[in-house]
């Protein structure tokens, strides 16, 4: 741990809100060009040394299939089946290690947070030095845990900036984190040619969402400045010290036991936008992990031990990761994806892909929260036509 003590020590010296970086190096690589302590709240530089303490260097073998090929068979493959057509040429894959990954998120992070937390520095009031120093250290810390943690188990994304528009600057980029994908395969025992096929797969299919549905990024980002919003107005919230109510305990405890943190913290309405993320990046998934597996049988002979074995990868984590998953949420993200996944299964079965296609058709058509859980529910309010033996059965009573 003396590497993370020495990390951690750092922060503490340089954290401070406004401090200059004489060397002006940006953060984030190109995505985040301003210089550190831009943001009173979160020290960037620091956050992205812990985040790189934390995810290493990873060991994997060396890969030998080349990503290029892959990547322009899977693009087209994924619009022959979605039929979403891309408005714009997809980004070339990107065959990255973990430290370039976790630079371009953190860029992509900087960019939403940084106007968010510059206004709420300022209403820290009096003793504004002190507490924005408090919340830089603890968030700083946070931050970089959190994506260091990441960074050591994504193989794909593609990554996108979630703002409103696109800044020039900060185009998408199709990412594969070579070391993760190496270390996969071999803990896997899967063919190259054939996981890395399937991984394509999937992350050309975001492409092909985000570039062929010109709504989707929009509708993303707008759902996110309101939860940035809410987060804003709650900072300058002043806080008083009161004994919470019955029903606020309760609230807290049922969170805990559906392993949702990020709930304990949440108002009535952040929930409800927080309900509609989840609910959109349920479907997002879903639909890209449904393509992947209608898309691939003809190109990968090995497909059910891929599946089966993906999946044992999801849900055998150590103790420790398992634990930290659920502080942040991510097991109940892992089973909102699950759900994504058979709720876009379930409506191909019972509608043909012509469902899947309705389920992009405007922001209006995604499914609730509680229609990710009643795929019929979902056919019926679209009025598409059911395929011959698939009436609708009624939902069973809790």
């Amino acid at each position: 741990m003396k590497g993370f003590r020495s990390v951690t020590t750092a922060l503490t010296r340089t954290v401070a809100p406004g401090a200059a970086d004489s060397s002006g190096a940006p953060v984030g690589g190109e995505r985040a060009p301003a210089k550190r302590g831009a943001s009173p709240l979160i020290d960037w530089l620091i956050a992205e040394k812990i985040a790189g303490y934390v995810a290493g260097k990873g060991d994997a073998p060396r890969l030998t299939v080349e990503l290029a090929p892959l990547a322009n068979d899977a693009a087209r493959r994924v619009v022959d089946y979605t039929r979403l057509t891309p408005v714009r040429e997809l980004p070339p894959p990107e065959g990255i290690g973990r430290r370039e990954w976790i630079s371009a998120n953190l860029g992509s992070m900087r960019r939403m947070l940084d106007p968010v937390l510059g206004r709420a520095g300022e209403t820290l009031g009096p003793l504004k030095g002190s507490r924005s120093l408090g919340v830089s250290v603890v968030s700083t810390i946070e931050i970089g845990v959190v994506v260091g943690f990441l960074a050591q188990r994504v193989l794909g994304q593609y990554e996108l900036v979630l703002l409103e528009e696109t800044p020039a600057d900060a185009p998408p980029r199709l990412l594969f984190v070579l070391p993760n994908l190496g270390a996969a395969v071999k803990a896997l025992d899967a063919p190259e040619d054939e996981f890395l096929t399937w991984v394509a797969l999937h992350e050309v299919t975001h492409a092909v969402q985000f570039s062929g549905v010109p709504w989707l990024q929009p509708h993303m980002a707008s759902l996110v400045s309101e939860l940035l919003r809410s987060m804003e107005l709650r900072i300058e919230r002043p806080r008083r010290i009161r004994v919470p109510s019955v029903a606020e305990v309760r609230r807290v405890a049922a969170a805990v036991r559906r392993g949702d943190i990020v709930g304990i913290f949440t108002s009535e309405g952040e929930r409800q936008t927080i309900d509609r993320v989840q609910a959109t990046m349920a479907v997002i998934e879903g639909h890209a992990e449904h393509v992947m597996d209608a898309v691939a049988p003809e190109l990968l002979p090995s497909l059910p031990k891929l599946r089966a074995a993906l999946d044992r990868r999801r849900h055998s984590q150590s103790g420790r990761a398992r634990l930290l998953a659920k502080l942040l949420g991510l097991e109940m993200k892992m089973r909102q994806y699950e759900q994504g996944k058979t709720f876009c299964d379930e409506i191909v079965r019972r509608a043909g892909t012509d469902a899947i296609v309705a389920v992009f058709s405007a922001p209006e058509a995604l499914p609730t929260i509680d229609e990710l859980t009643d795929p019929v529910a979902w056919l019926m309010r679209m009025e598409l036509p059911l395929l011959s033996g698939t009436a609708p059965e009624p939902r069973a009573s809790s």
